[in-house]
């Protein structure tokens, strides 16, 4: 598949829902954070996949709002893990070049975390082969909310005037203001939603569903992903003519 890749048509930000975890470990008769354990392989391979074609943005959805609602000892675990694996992998980001960031409700990660992932985004800052983005206590109803909310507040105070608000405007104070949209987005397991992601950003995402449980997903499914891709014609709500001329 990575043969069939052209270059000149890359897209520049990949977005992944990365699902089904909890399936895999149920299949392999083990708790579900057996599951998000063993979906660490999948994460490196798919970050470095992207890196090596030259991708600019990949964005992981590893941690909405509504996983708060999940049993306290699989949020828990979670945390756990995502402190462990950010602190373990940030070698492999040092050498493959790639700097971290992360959108979402940072405030409402556990002290711990929130230590882990600033140390890991500032020692990574002057990398620039590609921006691996984490949303982590994300959602695309969080983000626009507080947006709407940040534009409420400038026009209370003069800054901004009600009139003036334009998609541009949103775009600016999105969690994802200077990140380009995601021009195509994957999502393991089968589950053909959005689940609350990226909302505004998505408008004209293109979207790479598998069956494939996010554990198993590896760089082959990536290539596969990016080929159909560039198979597509994207219209932007033009006619098929008028992209032609």
């Amino acid at each position: 598949m990575k043969e069939n890749i052209r270059q000149e048509s890359l897209p520049k930000h990949i977005a992944v829902i990365m699902d089904g975890n909890g399936r895999w470990a149920k299949k392999k008769g083990a708790a579900r954070v057996f599951g998000h354990k063993n979906a660490i392989k999948a994460v490196r391979d798919v970050t470095e996949g992207c890196a090596e074609l030259g991708v600019e943005y990949l964005t992981l959805y590893a941690f909405s709002t509504e996983n708060w609602n999940r049993p306290k000892l699989e949020v828990t675990a979670l945390m756990e893990l995502l402190v462990s694996t950010l602190s373990s992998e940030i070698k492999t980001l040092m050498d493959n070049d790639i700097r971290l960031d992360t959108i979402g409700d940072k405030a409402s990660l556990p002290p711990k975390c929130q230590k882990q992932l600033a140390e890991a985004i500032a020692k990574t800052s002057g990398n620039s082969r590609m921006t691996l983005v984490l949303a982590l206590s994300y959602s695309g109803k969080w983000d626009i909310t507080q947006a709407t909310k940040r534009i409420a507040e400038e026009v209370k105070e003069g800054k901004l005037e009600a009139e003036d608000i334009a998609q541009s405007t949103i775009d600016k104070y999105l969690v994802t203001s200077g990140t380009p949209d995601p021009e195509l987005l994957i999502r393991t397991s089968g589950e053909q939603r959005i689940s609350n992601f990226l909302l505004w950003q998505m408008a004209y995402t293109e979207f790479f569903i598998t069956d494939t449980l996010w554990p198993d997903f590896r760089k082959e499914h990536l290539y596969e992903a990016i080929v159909s891709y560039q198979e597509r014609e994207r219209r932007f709500g033009k006619t098929s003519e008028q992209i032609k001329k």
